[in-house]
């Protein structure tokens, strides 16, 4: 069946040309389990449907469910996110081969004016160190209590794809992994998410999650991940901390930023 995101290719392009293109566009192919391209490798037919839209004055995003037939009979699926959340406004490619994965990916992505109240400059927009000491102000809050809702779902590799994209020096090391192939189910929650002026005037978004690990011994384990875009050129980063107030000790630094 057709691709619906491309209309430019040949409409006959085998299953295995059809994956390498999507693969090829993505750019976080590289975090893909290397046990679910081995067997979409294998695919004998595909098909691609719409799955959802949302349109902004400022964000397109729309969500593509690629389904591929397997020798055994099964299928399998990829849901492909496509967004202008980039910088220059040009459409960006993500694969996830869990839907709940892309949800997660899709609600990453800036939705419009921060929360909060901002005192405004006098041609009406927040002056650098009053978005930052709202920052700071909005990083020392406590999450409020939340169920921990375990999900059994390849729970050590989340675990490790998490490791790997951190790009800070003091990530958790080698003993932390060791335990988290242990992980059997695990739970995501959003802690914190805004956008701000950082130093120098640059627009900078962060968000905080925890993944919370259940383990074959009956004990828990938590990641937090920090994203942020507080990067010299801009460029979108991942930093993982083993306790919440280091991660949260990081949004505050890295806001700061020139």
């Amino acid at each position: 069946m057709n691709d619906p995101l491309d209309h430019a290719h040949d409409p006959y392009e085998t299953t295995e040309t059809h994956l390498e293109r999507l693969l090829g566009r993505a750019l976080n192919s590289f975090d893909l389990p290397d046990s679910a391209i081995e067997r979409l490798e294998t695919a004998l037919a595909h098909s691609s449907t719409l799955y959802s839209s949302h349109h902004s004055a400022s964000l397109h995003r729309t969500t593509y469910r690629h389904t591929y037939l397997l020798p055994d009979g099964t299928a399998v699926s990829l849901w492909e996110l496509v967004h202008n959340s980039g910088r220059g406004g040009t459409d960006q490619h993500e694969l996830y081969v869990e839907e709940s994965e892309a949800r997660l990916a899709a609600s990453r992505l800036p939705a419009g004016p921060s929360l909060g109240r901002p005192v405004e400059r006098a041609d009406g927009s927040p002056s650098e160190d009053e978005e930052l000491e709202l920052l700071s102000t909005l990083l020392a809050r406590p999450i409020p209590a939340q169920p921990r809702m375990y999900v059994p779902d390849n729970s050590a590799d989340h675990a490790r794809r998490v490791l790997r994209r951190a790009e800070n020096a003091d990530r958790p090391g080698e003993a932390t992994a060791r335990r988290l192939r242990l992980a059997f189910a695990h739970h995501i929650t959003q802690a914190f998410g805004r956008r701000c002026t950082a130093e120098g005037g640059r627009d900078a978004g962060f968000t905080l999650y925890e993944h919370q690990f259940l383990l074959l011994d009956g004990s828990e384990l938590s990641l937090w991940e920090v994203e942020h875009t507080a990067t010299p050129d801009g460029r979108h980063m991942c930093e993982v901390y083993e306790d919440e107030h280091a991660a949260r000790g990081a949004m505050e630094s890295r806001s700061r930023v020139r």
